[in-house]
């Protein structure tokens, strides 16, 4: 009978699923209707890289009639309509339109379209249509243009991220946008561009969860009401770098859990009732304008596991911490001192820890090397010391310990040691020899161990492990002298980068300089004393600079195809220039000078030359200059001087309008520079020097009245220097070289060695020549000239006074001509002049007073 009763019980319940299931609402056409017209507005693409599931794709009213069980779609169990509708990261593409399909579905009340590509289209006006609306995320999908405002009028929203990940949207006032919507537990406007003061009636809004407006343009005072939300857990107000406030004593039982500031211009010290925030997990001040101490309360924040109070002005120590929970501390760019706390071991999850640039001082404590989960170590730029031991620091990948006096301890066996080390940095740490792990690491990527003090051959054990992973080498500023497997073809086939500038090298011994390593990119050998057969540069190489040597054959340059610098400078190079450096049109900076090279320059530069450096000072180079080189338009600076090339001048440079320095000096270019039919355009030149040549005919006041960039002050408070940069790589690695310009000018009567030049420098040296006539008025439009020299010509007449309009010249020298008359009483105006040379010429009359003259000794004025 019991089981009778139990089977007629069974059936029941069974009829009763049934019966639910068959009454239970299907879509309603029109939705299901307008979710198939949304889907066909757009296009599905799987190569985006938002993309993770296509979910629209799958959507067919004759595969599942009923809309309810399509991906992402959601609806009411009762009623049947649509109330929910998530295609996140749902490979959509293109543009939604005002009269969109999905603005007829009333009945929403969450929208998720985060992370597909709208392809820099606006955002619709009619979400405000949408009434029912709790939930609304359009985060990260390539939006722009201004947010409209009928979004505002969603009063029902509990939810809103609108967060771009490319600055393009724009809300111009964002208190009118949300002042209606009282209702909101989670705020995400990241990126959004809304140049205006912080909105105060957030600080009503006390349903608030989650505040988040991080690189927004906000500026003004932050209202500290906020911190006082009884809800808030999550405060980003980070970027906005206008934004001011400071963190006010907080009260036991706020439930705030992350707060991020990083950015801003808060300041003040931080309160120590911060410890009072027993919830807090992250905490991020970084690049704010914090002051005083780290208080000692912050030992309580027993939950904190990311830190980061880089980039302020906190001073003094840190003390002991018990932070079981602590994963990421940076405590960077400070001024703190002291010795470092020996309570790392009460750090236990610490995985990166970043104490670098401050005033730290003393032994690096033992408990430091205890902590096993170390990934990340920076302790550079500071005056730390003591034995390091890594041994059991067996997840660490990257370490920095640059500037400090530190030694290694030595073990005999390191089988187990540092198996994860990628990125090795021990610049100036005072080392006297290569750090005996470095042959037992596997995976060492990168290593810098630069301005040292190591002594004698590089040893071959160094690759044992890491010759397949190596990429990137600097032993410059010891005193190696050789390669101690004694050839310089080296076990490491993926390095890219080498650096072994400013050693005291001697030799390659056996002299086999074949650098087989097929994709190195990246070999700077700079500044040793090598002089041997210049090494054939690998094929791939990008940068190649093995200046300061004493180098003496440079045809072996030619196998180099990829070169983007190349820089041969300062050695003993003799022979010509081979030609086949035109064939390698990726060279945008070429450096050849002070060596011993003969011959004329090779008429090799083809069209689209991406020359913008040629260094060829200080050779033995004669014949005329190639004029092949008005095919490299980006030339920005050439350097001929101190050789002895036979031309007249070269008019076509004016045609390289990039051009900011010529240096012509001490050749043999000759004849007149200007005829009747003489035209010039050197609108960027900040510097001409065509001294110690035979120029001769009328002075070139065309040339000067080209200078265009002389006519304008522009930046004389600002010290910049004129260079060349040039970015490369091979794979995943890319690195920018900049170059700075390198010359030697006239500077007050002194030749000076420039290695950086300032870009306010401008200069003019016509010096030692046959010009002749008159000095014109035109030459006093180049206001911004620093240093003219017209000295050791055959100039007359008078010394113009719009000289007197060179307001920020310092040194003018117009000695051993022919001037006649007075010199201008205007010229006393000049107040920034150092140096003034107007001897032996035919001038008469008072000298100048008051000013700079009252400075100048009697053997340079008349």
């Amino acid at each position: 009978m019991a089981s009778l009763l139990h089977a007629l019980l069974s059936r029941i319940v069974l009829l009763l699923m049934i019966h639910t299931l068959l009454a239970k609402p299907l879509c309603h056409p029109d939705e299901s209707s307008a979710l198939m017209e949304f889907k066909r507005s757009f296009q599905i693409t799987t190569a985006e890289f938002r993309c993770i599931y296509p979910k629209v794709q799958s959507w067919s009213p004759n595969r599942h009639g009923d809309c309810c069980l399509w991906d992402g779609v959601e609806c009411d169990k009762a009623s049947g309509h649509v109330v929910g509708l998530d295609l996140s990261n749902g490979c959509l593409f293109g543009t939604i339109t005002s009269n969109t399909s999905l603005f007829h579905l009333l009945h929403l009340e969450s929208l998720n379209l985060a992370f597909n590509d709208f392809n820099s289209s606006s955002i619709p006006y009619g979400f405000g249509n949408l009434s029912r609306l709790q939930y609304l995320n359009l985060s990260g999908s390539e939006f722009s243009g201004k947010v409209p405002l009928d979004i505002s009028r969603l009063a029902r929203l509990t939810s809103l991220d609108l967060s771009s990940k490319w600055a393009s949207l724009e809300m111009p006032n964002i208190e009118n946008f949300v002042q209606n919507l009282t209702m909101l537990r989670e705020l995400d406007l990241s990126l959004i561009s809304m140049p205006s003061p912080f909105p105060h009636i957030l600080a009503n809004f006390s349903s608030l969860k989650s505040l988040v407006l991080s690189n927004c343009g906000l500026h003004g005072e932050f209202p500290v009401s906020i911190f006082q939300l009884p809800k808030l857990e999550v405060l980003d107000i980070s970027y906005n770098e206008n934004l001011s406030g400071f963190i006010p004593e907080q009260q036991r039982g706020n439930p705030l859990k992350s707060l991020s500031l990083a950015g801003t211009i808060f300041s003040s010290s931080l309160p120590s009732s911060l410890s009072n925030l027993s919830q807090l997990a992250y905490l991020a001040l970084q690049g704010s304008k914090f002051i005083g101490q780290i208080p000692a309360s912050f030992a309580n924040l027993t939950q904190l596991s990311y830190l980061d109070l880089s980039n302020n002005n906190f001073t003094g120590g840190i003390s002991h911490w018990h932070l079981p929970k602590l994963n990421y501390l940076n405590l960077s760019v400070n001024q703190l001192s002291g010795a470092l706390p020996f309570s790392f071991e009460n750090l236990t999850q610490l995985a990166v820890l970043d104490l670098s640039l401050n005033n730290w001082q003393g032994e690096i404590p033992n408990s430091l090397w205890e902590l096993k989960n170390l990934e990340y170590l920076a302790l550079q730029h500071n005056s730390l010391s003591g034995t390091v031991d890594l041994h059991k620091l067996e997840n660490l990948t990257t370490l920095f310990l640059d500037f400090n006096n530190i030694s290694f301890i030595s073990k005999t066996k390191f089988n187990a040691t540092l198996p994860k080390l990628s990125t090795l940095s021990l610049v100036s740490c005072n080392l006297h020899e290569f750090p005996r792990f470095l042959g037992y690491l596997n995976g060492l990527e990168c290593v810098d161990l630069s301005n040292n003090k190591i002594r004698g051959s590089i040893p071959t054990w160094m690759w044992n492990g890491s010759k397949e992973t190596l990429m990137n080498m600097d032993l410059s500023h010891n005193f190696l002298t050789d390669f101690g497997n004694s050839h310089i073809n080296l076990p490491l086939p993926q390095l890219t980068y080498m650096d072994l500038s400013h050693n005291l090298f001697t030799s390659f011994l056996n002299k086999q300089i074949n650098l087989a390593l097929p994709i190195l990119t990246y070999l700077d050998i700079s500044s040793n004393l090598l002089e041997t057969a210049l090494p054939s540069p690998p094929p791939l190489a990008r940068y190649y600079n093995f200046s300061n040597n004493l180098f003496g054959d440079i045809q072996s340059i030619c196998r180099a195809r990829s070169l983007f610098i190349l820089d041969l400078s300062i050695n003993s190079l003799n022979g010509t220039i081979t030609s086949c450096l035109g064939n390698i049109v990726s060279l945008t900076i070429l450096n050849l000078g002070r060596n011993k090279l003969e011959g004329m320059i090779p008429h090799a530069y083809p069209k689209g030359c991406a020359l913008r450096i040629i260094d060829l000072t200080n050779n033995r180079l004669q014949g005329p200059m190639p004029r092949s080189l008005v095919n490299c338009p980006m030339l920005e600076y050439l350097n001929l001087g101190y050789n002895q090339i036979h031309d007249g001048f070269p008019s076509w440079l004016s045609k390289l309008t990039e051009l900011r320095a010529i240096i012509l000096k001490s050749n043999k270019f000759y004849g007149p520079i200007e005829t009747y039919q003489s035209q010039f355009n050197f609108s960027s030149l900040h510097i001409m020097d065509l001294s110690n040549n035979a120029f001769n005919g009328d002075f070139p006041s065309k040339l000067l009245q080209s200078f265009h960039a002389m006519k304008e002050i522009v930046g004389q408070d600002q010290l910049e220097y004129m260079n060349a940069s040039q970015r490369f790589g091979l794979l995943l690695y890319t690195y920018k070289k900049v170059v700075d310009y390198e010359m030697k000018l006239m500077n007050k009567g002194t030749e000076r060695e420039y290695s950086k030049v300032p870009y306010a420098l401008k200069e003019i040296d016509l010096s030692n020549n046959k010009f002749e006539g008159c000095i014109p008025d035109s030459v006093g439009d180049l206001k911004s000239l620093v240093f003219l020299n017209l000295s050791n010509n055959i100039l007359s007449c008078f010394i113009p006074p719009s000289l007197a309009n060179l307001i920020v010249l310092e040194s003018l020298d117009l000695s051993r001509n022919k001037l006649l008359g007075e010199i201008p009483q205007q010229l006393a105006q000049l107040t920034f002049l150092s140096s003034f040379d107007v001897s032996h010429n035919q001038l008469f009359g008072p000298i100048p007073r008051g000013s700079q003259f009252n400075t100048f000794g009697a053997s340079h004025l008349p």
